[in-house]
């Protein structure tokens, strides 16, 4: 299934607390839950002002319906080309 990187606009999003953070990554949760299996979430990163979700979907619509029924920004989508880390090149 093809992977793609969320690039979402949150001001201040490193400076939410815990209990912010699980606020959302809950309301992601149940979004991800109501759409079924053909989407899954891999991990995020959170940054002083964004956040970067690695997906896996079908689709870039997939990934936009997830963030609308989550009330989350989708400002950038961008499906992985390639992964590349220290292992892999030679």
């Amino acid at each position: 299934m093809p992977q793609f990187v969320i690039e979402r606009e949150i001001p201040g999003a490193g400076s939410l607390s815990e209990v912010q953070i699980r606020e959302v990554s809950l309301r992601s949760l149940q979004s991800l839950k109501e759409i079924g299996p053909k989407i899954q979430w891999l991990h995020s990163y959170v940054t002083e002002d964004k956040v970067y979700c690695i997906y896996l979907a079908p689709d870039e619509d997939t990934i936009r319906e997830h963030a609308r029924r989550a009330g989350l920004p989708a400002n950038r989508v961008a499906a992985v080309r390639s992964m590349l880390d220290p292992a892999t090149i030679k």
